[in-house]
């Protein structure tokens, strides 16, 4: 093997121990500590996302001109000079300035860890040892395990403050530093690159492009997880409180289903996969369309719209993203991967900026039960359908071209 597979599992479980630790009290320090207004925090929070989505394409050219090791490396000490700043901000320009610091550090390391773990799925291919769709999907269930652990280490340092939170948080990135500047090979598998062309032989790709778009119509109907799902909550009586175990039950289903739902879904063809895993996330949208219009029931069955919508989100979600992942080196023919990893992350999160920003006045329709109320719904089912329907010629295209 190139690398350790555990030392990159491992790593993916820190990086989120150490995220989930601090990202999900940072709008209640905002609003508690630093008495910002709404619009305020939505900025920090907003620029916050955009710095590490929107910029995966630069991380991950870098990641091919530098190496993959340079990248992590130096996104792990970003992290940290970024969850200091947070530590230490007591206003709205610092802790500005503290978020997109952490943003833009998963910006650089992110495209970095896919590509190594496609490399090291297909040397796991070679051996006999699995492949690359299974090892991205053990590397999300070790994730969504640090996702879990992270916000209970966080709610332990809740009484001490948020600073604590924050240098906590530095610490657990410091660590990583050290670990994987020890273990990461230093050659080889993560040395730089010298293909001309590596930089924008992506985005001459026309099918690839066409990937990448439909694509953003799963990450983008995924973040609703965030976005919408609170407006179902509220619709039916409910609140933030009841957020919390809507959202283990998706880490549940994950840690749980992942892997056989991966096994499940290579034994069928590409564009089955992809397009099953999108159709379910439009049967989310239209679930919770059918029950918008009407009055919640009493009791917790007022919570099972929101439970049908999360719950066929995380399926499809289990089932695109790692055939999705593991698809992107088959466009890259040979070449380095970062830049397509980046590029296809860039995508999506310019999808779910421009359409929060599209969806936001419609989705307030759907706060009170009303005949009005399925509209947001019906436009956000249309997405992730019209996604499924592109994979088919895109994928259709695909094959033909490696036959060729």
């Amino acid at each position: 093997m190139p690398i350790a597979p555990f030392l990159l599992l491992s790593n993916q479980f820190i990086f989120m121990v150490g995220f989930y630790m601090v990202v999900p009290f940072l709008a209640a320090f905002m609003r508690d500590d630093l008495r910002l207004e709404s619009a305020a925090i939505g900025l920090v929070l907003g620029l916050r996302t955009f710095s590490q989505q929107g910029l995966y394409v630069i991380g991950g050219g870098f990641a091919d001109r530098l190496g993959a090791r340079r990248l992590i490396l130096l996104g792990c000490m970003l992290r940290v000079v970024g969850f200091v700043t947070l530590g230490l901000s007591g206003n709205f320009v610092t802790v500005l300035i503290g978020a997109c610091l952490t943003g833009l550090a998963g910006s650089l390391f992110s495209p970095a860890i896919s590509t190594l773990a496609a490399q090291v799925g297909e040397e796991a291919t070679r051996h006999g040892k699995g492949t690359r769709v299974q090892f991205f999907a053990r590397l999300a269930v070790w994730g969504e395990l640090g996702a879990v652990v992270g916000p209970l280490l966080g709610a332990l340092l809740l009484g001490i403050g948020f600073q604590a939170m924050a240098f906590a948080g530095a610490g657990v990135f410091l660590l990583a530093y050290i670990v994987l500047h020890l273990y990461l090979p230093r050659a080889d598998t993560l040395a730089v690159p010298k293909q001309d062309g590596v930089w924008w032989h992506a985005f001459t790709d026309r099918l690839f492009l066409a990937f990448t778009l439909a694509h953003a119509g799963f990450l983008f109907s995924y973040n609703q997880l965030y976005f919408a799902l609170p407006v179902e909550v509220t619709r039916a009586g409910g609140n933030d409180r009841d957020l919390a175990p809507l959202f283990m039950i998706a880490s549940v289903m994950i840690v749980v289903l992942q892997m056989p739902i991966a096994r499940l879904a290579q034994k069928i063809s590409w564009t089955a996969s992809l397009s099953t895993g999108f159709l379910l996330m439009a049967l989310a949208f239209g679930v919770t369309a059918l029950c918008a219009p009407l009055p919640a029931p009493p009791g917790m069955l007022r919570l099972l719209p929101a439970i049908a919508m999360v719950m066929l989100l995380i399926l499809g979600q289990m089932i695109v993203k790692p055939i999705a992942m593991d698809i992107i080196p088959r466009f890259a023919k040979g070449r380095p991967t970062g830049i397509y990893y980046g590029a296809l992350a860039s995508m999506g999160g310019l999808a779910v900026l421009v359409g929060n920003v599209l969806l936001g006045p419609i989705l307030d329709l759907s706060l009170v039960p009303s005949p009005a109320a399925a509209i947001p719904w019906l436009a956000l089912a249309v997405v992730p359908a019209l996604g499924g329907l592109a994979m088919v010629p895109i994928m259709r295209r695909l094959r033909r071209r490696e036959t060729a």
